[in-house]
Parts: C-alpha cells; sequence; structure tokens
C-alpha cells in the first residue's frame, strides 16, 4: 500500500518523527532525579551524559526535515536504549521508544516504499 501523496505522507510522518525525539529527550531528562535518589548517586559524569543525549535527542528531532534525519534519529535510539546501564527502569521506557521508532519507519516503508528514502513527487495524469 502506498500514500496517495507521498510527499505529504513523509512530512506527516518527519513530524511524528521530530514529536518522538522530543519526547525522548523529556524522558531522558527524568532519569537524573531517578538516579540521584539511589545508593550510587548521581554523578558529574552521568550527569554530563544524561543532559547531552537530552540535549542531542531535542536537537535531532529539529533536523527531521533534513535528508539524513531519518538515519541520526535511528541511530540515537541506541544510546537512549543504552540509558538503562544507569537506570534499570530506562530499559523500560527506552524499549517502548525503540518500539515505537521502528513502527514509525515500519509506516513509512508501508507508505512510501522505503523507510529511510525520500519520496517521489506525485506524477500527473492527464
Amino acid at each position: 500500500m502506498t500514500a496517495p501523496d507521498p510527499v505529504r505522507a513523509a512530512r506527516a510522518l518527519r513530524g511524528a518523527a521530530a514529536a518522538v525525539l522530543l519526547l525522548e529527550g523529556i524522558a531522558v531528562l527524568f532519569v537524573p532525579r531517578a538516579i540521584a535518589q539511589t545508593a550510587a548517586g548521581l554523578g558529574g559524569v552521568r550527569l554530563t551524559v544524561l543532559l547531552v543525549l537530552a540535549l542531542v535527542l531535542v536537537l535531532a528531532g529539529g533536523i527531521q526535515r533534513r535528508p539524513r534525519g531519518l538515519e541520526v534519529g535511528t541511530a540515537l535510539q541506541v544510546p537512549l536504549l543504552l540509558t538503562g546501564l544507569i537506570d534499570a527502569a530506562m530499559w523500560f521506557v527506552g524499549g517502548v521508544f525503540v518500539l515505537i521508532w521502528l513502527y514509525l519507519l515500519q509506516i513509512r516503508k508501508e507508505l512510501l516504499g522505503s523507510p529511510f528514502g525520500e519520496p517521489a513527487a506525485p506524477s500527473e495524469e492527464p
């Protein structure tokens, strides 16, 4: 199944990808509060890693209209999932976001024919 207007569908899916990345960045910002209450505590390195990851996720949401935006977002799913090494609850939260991202790529593949390729402009029929 392909979308009747692939350009419009691609634009909508890029918006959804940006929203998911923004929500991921917000979720990562909640992790320092959870870590601060554990026995290991929140050190400067952990805090820096989490804040940088949150910032990069939010910035990646902003570049979704660029040609390589989806690839960047897909690559950032790995560090998001690896935040589970810092706080065990993030295995679940990161896993849910990764599943949402994979679902978004699957929808994109069904509507546009490729999860990462740019859509072809609709051909005008006389």
